[in-house]
């Protein structure tokens, strides 16, 4: 089993000058620490207007500088939104690639929809019909990065001529992609898709093992995938504080975590909210002592934390992502967590992985090369149009062009000449 650290970016009111900076710079030092200390991952959200819940609107930002700042941790989209209000494909496209260049191939695809209100029609998206958005832009960015040239699209939500979308990423024919998914139908779905699923609904071990096996079930024998390539796996999200105190590490974890949950409802199911003026930690502190605590998860000593990682391998979970950066937890108490963890619950798992890996492998390998059968052939367009120039258009249309005043760039530095 691996292991990834996840950014929302959390910084509850009141907001001091300078917080967001502080708050940035401290996360790209823990992504930092981790790479060090042999953390497999580092997922970053894209969200907008969630005050508080996520200040992370620009996560190609940040991934970007995480990956000049470390060797190995994989940089997972954790997710992208695709609806093309949010993102216009093509550019998707041009961000995931650019990534994957600069960290050498570390980029892990991760998609979703969004289903606030507060993020939805701040970009006039049509909440009944952001699934079929989604669906259009992935299938068609992931063609996008494999096809030279891109045929073009006349689609219902986006439409785009033929062009060659550049650059294309590292890894082909593109990054892992992977699906943000907070019920049962969405893992279903990742399995029929042959994506990854990234599953944020805090389950326990035991309701684990019913998830996984569905999908693999699903992917062995419904898969065909949205991509150009697939990528069976379950990641789940779960919250994390360790110290060798099991109550020290509930009382610098367990409020952070709450207020995870508790400002995710606020936004998606529960809240009415005011923007700039709604105050979402001091009404989270209002009604903290009515809140039924969730789940723990991995907050805890060492060995409490070892036993549940176990059992969810046993059953079967391929990654375990950690909410460490929540609510006011704080940077030191994060740091320290990560590094207890490394040196006294990580190596056993490290030195288990590689055989694991190697038996899923063996044993999906059938249904991987069944799914990669139904990928249909890249469409060969049977002639490339030019692409004229507006001077060039505008001369075989017979238009006459207006000569500005003075040379023009092209003149100017010796290309050609005044009557060209």
């Amino acid at each position: 089993m691996q292991f990834g650290i996840f950014y929302e970016h959390q910084l509850p009111r009141p907001w001091q000058e300078g917080a967001e900076h502080k708050l940035l710079t401290e996360a790209l030092e823990q992504v930092e620490l981790a790479d060090r200390l042999g953390i497999d991952y580092a997922w970053e959200v894209e969200h907008h207007f969630l005050e508080e819940y996520s200040h992370s609107s620009a996560p190609e930002v940040f991934l970007a500088a995480c990956s000049q700042r470390t060797k190995t941790i994989r940089l997972g989209h954790g997710i992208t939104l695709m609806p093309p209000g949010y993102n216009h494909p093509a550019r998707v496209a041009e961000r995931i690639a650019t990534l994957d260049l600069v960290s050498d191939g570390r980029v892990e695809w991760g998609t979703g929809e969004s289903s606030s209100r507060i993020e939805l029609e701040g970009f006039n998206i049509e909440y009944e019909a952001k699934r079929a958005m989604w669906m259009e832009a992935v299938r068609e960015s992931a063609s996008m990065m494999a096809a030279n040239p891109y045929p073009g699209y006349a689609g219902a939500y986006f439409s785009m001529p033929m062009r060659n979308v550049v650059p294309k990423p590292l890894q082909k024919p593109h990054p892992p992609l992977w699906i943000a998914c907070s019920n049962r139908d969405t893992i279903r779905l990742a399995a029929k898709l042959g994506m990854g699923a990234l599953t944020f609904a805090f389950i326990d071990p035991a309701e684990a093992r019913q998830w996984v096996d569905e999908y693999y079930t699903i992917f062995k024998t419904e898969c065909e995938p949205i991509g150009r390539a697939v990528n069976p796996n379950i990641a789940m999200v779960t919250g994390f504080m360790c110290h060798e105190d099991s109550a020290t590490a509930l009382a610098r974890g367990l409020e952070g975590f709450q207020f995870f949950g508790y400002a995710l409802g606020h936004y998606y199911i529960t809240g009415s909210h005011m923007p700039g003026r709604f105050d979402v930690w001091e009404d989270f502190q209002r009604h903290r002592a009515q809140m039924q605590s969730p789940n723990a998860g991995c907050i805890g000593s060492p060995e409490q934390i070892r036993v549940t990682l176990a059992q969810f391998e046993a059953a079967g979970v391929d990654q375990v992502i950690f909410i460490q950066q929540a609510g006011r937890n704080r940077h030191e108490h994060i740091c320290a967590s990560l590094e207890l963890f490394a040196d006294q619950v990580l190596p056993e798992f490290k030195e288990r992985h590689a055989a694991r890996a190697q038996r899923k492998a063996e044993e999906l390998a059938p249904a991987v090369a069944r799914a990669l059968s139904l990928i249909p052939p890249l469409p060969e367009p049977a002639e490339v149009p030019p692409v004229d120039s507006y001077p060039v258009l505008m001369r075989k249309a017979g238009v006459p062009i207006e000569r500005p005043s003075g040379p023009s760039i092209g003149e100017s530095l010796g290309l050609v000449t005044p009557d060209e």
